[in-house]
């Protein structure tokens, strides 16, 4: 396995570093943990379109392009007043 020298501030790494600690991790297996479970934007792409598919297979449900850029703003407007400290 190959390592990689990442550059962040150092307010970030003592972070993840707290974070990892928590956890009972180093940063260093942390951060490997952290990119098994995250998706790249091709999987969460791939993701929505199953679950589109799947949606519409179980109950017909296919939006529009408007309809989801109605839903998509609506989650936004919800997100945005809940994370309003």
């Amino acid at each position: 396995m190959s390592d990689a020298n990442v550059r962040i501030p150092e307010e970030a790494k003592d972070r993840l570093a707290a974070i990892a600690a928590a956890e009972g991790l180093s940063l260093r297996a942390y951060l490997a943990r952290l990119a098994e479970t995250l998706l790249t934007p091709d999987e969460r792409a791939e993701r929505a379109e199953k679950a589109l598919a799947a949606l519409k297979e179980w109950n017909g449900y296919a939006p529009t392009a408007a309809e989801e850029q109605d839903l998509d703003n609506e989650l936004d407007r919800r997100l945005a007043q809940v994370t309003n400290w």
